[in-house]
């Protein structure tokens, strides 16, 4: 099963060397804070996701105590259609018979919504988890979007971002942005290994494939930029 999951202290531990990565390559830069501050999510998610796995403990109590409420109300009502049996008709029989159905359906009804909070809760705590992954996400492509490998030899303009990186550092920013892209990705889907909730799986792998084709755009701009540098190696 090691092989089979995602282990969230990995993920931790990868971001942490991205982090130092990205500091020693481009100490200026703000993608290294962007990187930081996935790390803090990171570590914010292993705390939810692990949070996510355990019972709530108050809830189940609650259910428990529901059960037992009804039990001993169904129980008493027993008691009672035995003890007036011999002089019981028909009519106050079908009466407590109907009496017991309703117990019994109340019960059901109280059963189901505290085991169904506690469904509800665990969606809402990973869907605005997820919310944050989806932003930051958005952050990191900010960071690539005016990286454009047409720069090197284009006539500039006033408005023209200001490029300072030579082909190679281009890449390695680029490839950190995907890297990071990547990582969020991965993020994600922690929350779906292990809360099997319908709709936290569809939000994770829609941020998932948002990551991904992000991702994808990045490595075209990294291919563009090798394509015109051929004797440029990455490292």
């Amino acid at each position: 099963m090691v092989y089979r999951t995602i282990d969230a202290n990995l993920v931790l531990q990868t971001l942490e060397k991205l982090r130092l990565r990205i500091g020693e390559r481009f100490p200026q830069a703000g993608l290294g804070k962007v990187c930081a501050e996935l790390a803090v999510l990171a570590g914010d998610t292993q705390a939810r996701v692990t949070g996510l796995a355990q019972p709530m403990i108050w809830i189940r109590v609650g259910v428990a105590l529901v059960l037992a409420m009804g039990a001993g109300l169904a129980a008493y009502g027993i008691h009672a259609i035995s003890f007036r049996s011999g002089e019981a008709e028909m009519l106050s029989l079908v009466s407590a018979l109907e009496s017991a159905v309703n117990l019994l359906l109340v019960v059901g009804a109280g059963v189901f919504s505290l085991t169904s909070l506690e469904a509800r809760l665990k969606r809402h705590t990973a869907m605005r988890a997820l919310h944050e992954l989806r932003s930051i996400i958005h952050v990191i492509d900010m960071h690539q979007l005016t990286k454009d490998p047409v720069m090197f030899g284009a006539a500039r303009t006033k408005a023209s971002p200001d490029h300072k990186l030579s082909p190679f550092e281009l890449v390695r920013y680029l490839d950190y942005c995907s890297e990071m892209l990547s990582l969020s990705g991965k993020l994600a889907a922690l929350y779906a290994q292990d809360f099997n909730d319908p709709d936290v799986i569809e939000a994770a792998s829609d941020i998932e494939q948002l990551a991904t084709n992000l991702s994808q755009k990045v490595w075209q701009k990294i291919t563009i930029v090798q394509a015109s540098n051929p004797a440029m190696g990455l490292s």
